[in-house]
């Protein structure tokens, strides 16, 4: 298991080149980040041209997250045997082919043909990108180079609803299909540009390639002293002799994995899952998908009535997402994991509750207050706000730093899946919950829900910022009766 030495402790300052490899990997999750845009306001021209109903729609929201939790189960093991590397690749390519499907989409099958096959992709993708990112870098750029994916999320998600406004001025036929069918370009390109990078130096150590991964050190530190102290964190964490240097033959651990992770794990382990679905859970759980996906019914509720101003409306919430990751992104190695994401629930709490009480009071009144629809506006972006300044992009940051090494991209994957279920399970139901209980009802159980989820994280999510990768286990080896007195030194 991992002991850390705390050597990436001695650089404060990032390096280019394992900048430059986090970018590319995260590149990924823009083409992600622009399928969830786009299709936000592609649902509005895809039922008026194939006729679909509400049902139908839901379902095509909601399959993506779907097939996604099937392929992040996949991915982990993917990643462990053919690498972080190739397995970005695999991402691109099913991202290429779903692009191509939807973007000809002649019927609803075919649709869905192509959104499944883009949610394996989904699924890929948000494994891989911060679990690749996490172990190029160094403890103190960790958080932000481990937060790119998630931005590249928000920047890919804007550049989706932008694509809606210009593109949904096209025939009807056309527009949606080419908002849907253009990200096949920028999937192909990455599928090939990815060959250009390095592997993680940590898998590389983990299949005992140790001079490889000695020659990646080197360009992902600044210093030969730093990369030497890495290197030896890394070969104890794998429990190799720290005389290796070179190639060493390790014992295959692909079942043994399964075993430490769910069937028997130990303490410290037990607590790191616990953390980590958690995280997921609580991210979706909170509500953010219904107030992405559907923040055109929200703002036509609230009585933004025309396409045009709809999709701008939405494109304001793009940029707000955008705006936040970045703040975030430059604050999570500043002032840490727990304190941005105890501010950002509690925020969500309150604007949450705000946007219930604005849309409720919409709904009942006779009149069309005026006073209302700008205050359940005003939260639904105050929402988007809170959520991208902590929650949104610590949780990626999180699940993807805190596993040991030989379970990391495993335990991340779990995390992933569990993400995708509860995604799916809000994308899918969110307009029938509201049909049930009224948007206002749907958006006080989400205020509720995130009071839950600040509880949670309060109790039992440690401060990571900081520590090594290989620290992390005597992190998590303290008593699990002793949680509550962590939580009350970080806090």
């Amino acid at each position: 298991m991992e002991k850390g030495g705390g050597g990436e402790d001695h650089t404060t300052s990032f390096n280019k080149y394992a900048s430059a490899c986090a970018i590319v990997a995260s590149m990924i999750s823009i083409i992600f980040g622009y399928d969830t845009g786009v299709m936000s306001g592609a649902m509005i021209f895809i039922k008026e041209d194939l006729g679909i109903n509400d049902t139908q729609v839901e379902v095509l929201a909601g399959i993506l997250n779907l097939c996604a939790l099937l392929g992040s189960l996949t991915a982990g093991r993917t990643s462990d045997h053919i690498g972080r590397r190739y397995t970005i690749m695999v991402a691109s390519i099913l991202f290429f082919l779903g692009s191509i499907l939807m973007g000809y989409g002649p019927n609803y099958p075919i649709l869905m043909t192509g959104r499944c096959t883009a949610g394996f992709g989904v699924g890929f993708a948000l494994m891989i990108a911060p679990v690749y990112s996490a172990e190029i870098s160094s403890a103190s750029s960790r958080g932000f180079l481990t937060s790119l994916p998630e931005l590249c999320i928000g920047l890919g998600i804007l550049l989706g609803y932008v694509s809606n406004y210009f593109l949904g001025k096209l025939t009807l036929k056309l527009g949606w299909r080419l908002m849907l069918g253009i990200a096949a370009i920028p999937s192909l390109a990455l599928a090939f540009g990815i060959l250009t990078m390095p592997e993680s130096p940590r898998w590389l150590v983990m299949h005992g390639r140790l001079g490889d991964a000695k020659k990646v050190l080197s360009q992902i530190s600044n210093t030969a002293q730093e990369a030497d102290l890495r290197f030896k964190d890394i070969k104890v964490a794998a429990g190799i002799d720290d005389n290796q240097d070179d190639v060493v033959k390790l014992p295959h651990r692909g079942e043994g994995v399964w075993k430490e992770l769910v069937l028997r794990p130990s303490p410290p382990v037990r607590w790191m899952l616990t953390a980590a679905v958690g995280i997921h859970f609580f991210e979706h759980a909170t509500g953010i998908e219904a107030v992405m996906l559907y923040s055109p019914r929200i703002f036509k509720k609230a009585g933004v009535t025309s396409k045009d101003k709809l999709l701008l409306s939405v494109i304001g919430i793009g940029v707000t997402k955008v705006v936040c990751l970045v703040i975030a992104s430059l604050l999570l190695d500043r002032l840490g994991r727990r304190r941005l994401l105890l501010t950002s629930t509690a925020g969500m709490i309150c604007a949450l509750s705000v946007l219930g009480f604005s849309l409720t009071m919409a709904d009942h009144s006779t009149e069309k207050l005026v006073w209302a629809l700008g205050l359940s506006i005003a939260a639904t972006y105050t929402t988007v706000g809170f959520f991208n300044i902590g929650l949104g992009p610590v949780t990626w940051v999180y699940s993807s730093e805190i596993f040991p090494l030989k379970l990391r991209a495993q335990g991340a994957s779990i995390g992933v899946a569990v993400n995708r279920a509860v995604n799916a399970v809000v994308s899918m139901t969110f307009i029938s919950i509201n049909k049930a209980i009224t948007i206002g009802g749907t958006f006080f159980m989400f205020a509720a829900v995130s009071a839950i989820a600040w509880a949670f994280f309060f109790f039992f999510l440690p401060e990571t910022k900081g520590r090594s990768l290989e620290e992390m286990e005597t992190l998590f080896t303290k008593n699990n009766n002793n949680r509550r007195n962590v939580a009350a030194q970080n806090a």
